[in-house]
């Protein structure tokens, strides 16, 4: 290969003739200078298709970006590579002989140039400023004939890379392109850092809006192949013939160094393509597909259009219309092919008859439902759950008919157990998705027929034969704990207390522990009730000297009351719906309600809480009265009062108990949901795939302190009065 400087001059055209024009030192300076090469010159071929083993230093990887970054508005040579790395992977879908080829290695090459040189370009841009990228070619020199007039340089590379994701399979042969093209797919749509949480008309995004600007069907093939990586998780040995390709002898080759030296400078995410032992993760490819797909289906691209608006004025002469600009967001198709998603072995109608329009994405449900509760820890799984509960109504049903809903429900209950160890965002949507689950009866009824032989991962108490769920109610009322002491968050209150109230109708033998903890979180938050009170009287008395401070310390506790009023009479409505529709079948909760009855007896002439508590004394003073009747030797054990308990159950008739509407909470996402998916998507991205961004250039989301999580979500409360619904939020307002 010949001698090759340690340091080249960047560009310098006098230095050309002094090295040999096959090394890659040569080429990759040339590709950096000043010297505009056409399309069609034999230097690309040049440059993508000869892999050395020459490590470069992160320093000299930078001032290569630096130095194309300085030339490209006038060589334009990030467009020209991208441009061949289209022509590349359109030769690779065409390529039908299986063995690896040289298209293949000039592929990978193009696509881990365009990545390295692309990232630096966008966390660099000025002010946002995306087209300094100059993704068009020089005025003299003409379109390629391979790009139609339609299309522009970004809508012309993202056809290529997701026909070749949609079209090719993942093999030994093809998994590192699949695998760099993913990679390059997270960068090129990385320009959604540069922006802020709320999408606006100015935000640009040239190549995931390229993406959004596909035909339906490859949408179509690009999101079943995104989900059947994620299903399968291949994994593919990097020691195969398919990276001898791209290597001499057992050597990585050039680019692959490249990227290495750069991921250590510059925090890109290619470092962990080649590992120790040669292996791929089995989650490598799986990851990156799904990150990928979550970026693509929760995209929002906020444009400006116009409306007509009349002027209605008094003025019979004229009518005058006036056009107002105003904004909207565009359809995400990917969005849309989600939601559509049928399951491969049910083929119909959805279930009010309606046909889609179109292609449909088939996908296999089965397979699906077994990955997610495989791989649900991972918070990318929970939002894929997330998106497919909220948005596919095939999908939620088919999950509401599975009788080994443990499949999902224990992953989801074990991560909620270990909420200290878990991001306050993830703890949020394993709640919306057991919200979502719990507004189906059937849910609720069919959780407490499966019996779970043990519980492992509880340390608190041995669990043994206990029913779905029993677990589930120990859970909601743990995590319910667990935000009254750190979190502290009205919005996870409401949720958890949402979800058991969908189930109290439907509870059926509650197990002893779980009833004791239903009324214990009464106790509870009685407690946190009492002690608000007495902090608020002894403000008030101070607040009576005049002082303004003392009167905006009430007006917070006054507020902080408000809220726990509200939390308590929410507990006080989910032991109602218990006794009146499900009291024979959950002697346990009576025998908890009996044993704590003390608890419930500072707030029976509450005003707010005397008409819930009715109910609850009439259950108590009928047990009571069958206790008192009972003629036994000697005291009362646990077993002689559950034994009264469960005999007079079976003559309970509910006499004198009064009726409340039962309540229905439902799950509503609000009109802006791009505000939190967009940010917690990157920051999942970012932590995830080692796709490290220089931190000063994210205006996404705050990146030094932590931002605060904003809400996503609204908790409503369907009621059924006279046979129609009622919707009421039931957030507390302060």
């Amino acid at each position: 290969m010949g001698a090759v400087p340690s340091t080249p001059r960047w560009g310098s055209s006098t230095s050309s003739a002094s090295r040999p024009l096959d090394t890659v030192e040569y080429l990759i300076s040339t590709f950096i200078g000043d010297e505009s090469f056409p399309l069609s010159s034999d230097f690309w071929n040049k440059l993508l298709q000869l892999p050395l083993n020459l490590h470069w230093q992160p320093d000299r990887v930078h001032q290569a970006c630096q130095t194309l970054a300085q030339n490209n508005y006038r060589t334009r040579h990030l467009a020209k590579i991208l441009i061949h790395m289209a022509r590349c992977l359109q030769e690779s879908i065409s390529t039908s002989s299986g063995a690896p080829s040289i298209v293949y290695m000039k592929a990978v090459n193009a696509v881990y140039i365009s990545s390295v040189f692309l990232k630096y370009f966008i966390e660099n841009a000025k002010d946002e400023k995306i087209e300094e990228l100059h993704l068009s070619l020089e005025e003299s020199e003409p379109m390629p004939t391979d790009i139609t007039k339609d299309l522009n340089t970004q809508e012309f590379v993202m056809h290529s890379v997701l026909s070749f994701i949609g079209s090719i399979d993942v093999s030994p042969d093809t998994y590192l392109l699949h695998l760099e093209l993913l990679n390059f797919m997270l960068v090129a749509m990385s320009t959604q850092l540069l922006s802020g949480p709320s999408p606006g008309p100015e935000d640009v995004n040239p190549f995931i809006d390229a993406a959004m600007s596909q035909e339906s069907s490859l949408v179509l093939v690009v999101v079943r192949r995104l989900l059947l990586s994620y299903i399968s998780g291949p994994s593919i040995s990097l020691n195969s013939a398919s990276y001898s390709v791209y290597s001499e002898g057992s050597q990585p080759g050039v680019l692959q160094r490249v990227g290495s030296a750069a991921a250590n400078f510059m925090l890109l995410p290619f470092n962990f393509l080649v590992s120790s032992s040669g292996e791929g993760s089995r989650s490598l490819l799986a990851d990156c597909s799904l990150h990928v797909l979550l970026i693509l289906i929760h995209y929002r691209k906020c444009v400006e259009g116009i409306e007509p608006i009349t002027d209605k004025s008094n003025d019979t002469t004229a009518s005058d219309s006036l056009l107002k600009g105003s904004t909207h967001f565009s359809d995400n198709p990917y969005c849309k092919a989600l939601e559509h998603a049928t399951d491969v072995e049910f083929d119909r109608a959805d279930t009010e008859g309606n046909v889609h329009v179109g292609p449909v994405l088939r996908l296999p449900f089965a397979s699906l439902f077994d990955a997610l509760g495989m791989y649900l820890a991972d918070e990318a799984a929970a939002l894929l759950l997330y998106s497919l509960l909220q948005g596919n109504a095939g999908f939620l049903e088919y999950v509401l008919v599975r009788t080994d809903l443990d499949t999902l429900l224990m992953p989801i209950l074990e991560a909620l157990y270990n909420a200290p160890k878990r991001t306050s965002n993830q703890i949020y949507m394993l709640l919306i998705i057991l919200l979502i689950l719990s507004q189906d009866s059937s849910f609720n009824a069919s959780i407490h027929k499966l019996i779970l032989p043990s519980v492992p991962w509880y340390k608190e108490r041995l669990l043994h034969q206990t029913s779905l769920g029993s677990l589930m109610v120990i859970t909601l009322i743990r995590t319910v704990q667990y935000n009254l002491s750190k979190l502290r968050d009205v919005y996870l209150h409401t949720t958890c207390l949402a979800t058991l109230a969908n189930m109290a109708p439907h509870v059926h033998r509650l197990s002893a522990y779980s009833s004791q903890r239903l009324v214990s979180l009464f106790d509870m938050l009685s407690r946190k009730y009492n002690k608000l009170a007495e902090v608020r009287d002894n403000q008030m008395r101070l607040a009576k000297g005049n002082s303004f401070e003392g009167n905006g310390l009430a007006d917070d506790t006054s507020t902080e009351m408000h809220i726990y009023t509200d939390f308590l009479r929410l507990v006080l409505e989910i032991l109602n719906a218990i006794l009146t529709y499900a009291l024979p079948r959950n002697p346990e909760v009576v025998y908890a309600i009996m044993h704590r009855q003390e608890v419930f007896q500072p707030f029976r002439n509450h005003p707010r809480f005397s008409e819930l508590l009715e109910n609850i004394y009439t259950v108590l003073d009928f047990f009571n009265s069958r206790m008192d009747a009972q003629n036994t030797d000697g005291e009362w054990s646990v077993e002689k009062v559950l034994q009264v308990i469960i005999i007079n159950c079976r003559s309970w008739r509910g006499e004198g108990m009064k009726m409340f509407t039962q309540l229905r909470f439902t799950y509503e996402q609000e009109s802006h949901p791009e505000e939190f998916f967009i940010p917690y998507l990157w920051q999942l991205v970012l932590s995830r795939c080692t796709l490290g961004f220089n931190p000063r250039s994210i205006n996404l989301f705050t990146v030094d302190p932590p931002s605060e999580k904003q809400s996503d979500y609204e908790v409503e409360s369907s009621d059924r009065v006279n046979g129609e619904s009622a919707k009421q939020a039931v957030f507390v307002d302060p």
